[in-house]
């Protein structure tokens, strides 16, 4: 809009000498590029794949995320404080669509290379609190400052969107939706403990699922573990934008070390990863064409530090030292691409996110998005119906159909 042309504009006349004095190293240069990334096999099935159990990335027709700042990619290229209210979403982690994965990786950018008319990610900029048009959000329809109470606004939001769109077709393509929520009732959680309960989160969330689960055919939704936040207390600067932390996160930040108000909060945070565990850990959400699988590679993630002194790498952390810049946006896209090719019980965890994350391949013996739980009996989906699965089990079709060569 002209509106954010004029803002950004201002905000470089404003700010370029104190950005070179203060931050050189929190953006991205243009002409940066990341190393090609190839896999063996990059091939969708040779037929539309009729289960949730053998979908390969290219097979992928659409892409979307929910959540909150953190998938709004709030001021994740910002030059200065200023910055912050501008929404990068074209390179969000898990839904951007900025470029090539030679400019920026994320999900999105990973999936295009095995499908290159994926649908849904997120071509430009928006403005946290101004009203945003699809062609600059793609299907990233989360809203910054959301809460867990919010995910079923945002998930109708989503259906009825997926619904209109020309040029998909809904009961037809695969459709891949990553969510992670939660933090931000983390943040709240001393404002109003009744709402911001662990209870209410997964009521919320399953309140979600369940309307994906009836309404959307042929859908992989990854469900992103939330991080474990009190680390962030450590991301700290003496600069203006540093005291924005408080008024994101104030549950987080006010309390002193070691109080009971910062423990309680710490044992919320833990009761929040273990209960969606038994939520997801289940075959609830699991059948013929629709899964739901939590991706747990945050769940003990500690902020990147520096090798000389172990103190956080700010280069990691916007000018309000809570969100990701790009660095972080693109670590969080390769650990939940990983996660997707990898099976319940032995999805990685990553400890520090001071290591860069290298990316793996689809393995060749199961090139498919992992989607079945482990608590789901051995055999055919929950609800397969009897002419999908003669489909699966005739000779004939062997090991082609399924996407296997």
């Amino acid at each position: 809009s002209d509106w954010l042309r004029e803002y950004e504009e201002g905000i470089r006349h404003y700010s370029k000498e104190a950005l070179n004095k203060e931050f050189p190293e929190k953006t991205r240069p243009v002409n940066f590029k990341h190393p090609e990334f190839q896999c063996p096999d990059m091939r969708p099935s040779h037929s539309v794949p009729y289960s949730v159990e053998f979908v390969k990335a290219a097979d992928i027709k659409v892409i979307a995320a929910l959540g909150d700042s953190l998938t709004t990619a709030i001021g994740a290229n910002a030059t200065t404080v200023l910055g912050i209210p501008i929404e990068f979403r074209h390179v969000s982690w898990s839904i951007g669509g900025y470029g090539t994965f030679q400019d920026v990786i994320t999900l999105a950018n990973i999936i295009k290379l095995f499908n290159p008319n994926v649908l849904g990610a997120a071509p430009g900029k928006t403005i946290h609190g101004m009203q945003a048009h699809i062609t600059e959000t793609g299907f990233n329809l989360a809203v910054t400052g959301h809460n867990t109470f919010n995910l079923p606004g945002q998930t109708r939001h989503l259906i009825d969107t997926l619904r209109a769109y020309e040029g998909l077709n809904f009961e037809e393509d695969w459709k891949l939706l990553t969510i992670l929520m939660g933090m931000n009732d983390i943040c709240d959680y001393c404002k109003d403990k009744a709402l911001f309960s662990v209870d209410n989160f997964i009521h919320y969330m399953t309140v979600s699922l369940e309307m994906l689960m009836n309404e959307v055919p042929r859908m992989i939704v990854n469900v992103v573990q939330i991080l474990p936040m009190h680390t962030l207390r450590e991301v700290r600067k003496p600069t203006p934008g540093c005291l924005l932390q408080r008024s994101f996160c104030s549950c987080l930040i006010e309390p002193v070390a070691k109080s009971p108000e910062l423990q309680e909060l710490v044992e919320v945070n833990l009761e929040f990863q273990r209960r969606l565990e038994e939520l997801l850990y289940s075959d609830r959400f699991f059948k013929r064409d629709f899964a739901v699988v939590l991706q747990p590679f945050l769940k003990h993630a500690d902020p990147p530090r520096l090798p000389q002194n172990g103190k956080i790498d700010m280069t990691f952390f916007t000018h309000d030292c809570f969100h990701f810049t790009i660095k972080g946006h693109e670590e969080l896209a390769k650990g939940l691409w990983n996660n997707m090719f990898q099976p319940e019980g032995g999805k990685l965890i990553v400890n520090s996110f001071s290591d860069p994350i290298s990316l793996i391949c689809p393995p060749a013996e199961h090139p498919y998005i992992f989607t079945r739980p482990i608590a789901a009996k051995s055999g055919q989906p929950p609800r397969q119906s009897l002419a999908a699965m003669s489909l699966l089990l005739l000779p004939h079709v062997g090991l082609a159909h399924l996407g296997c060569m």
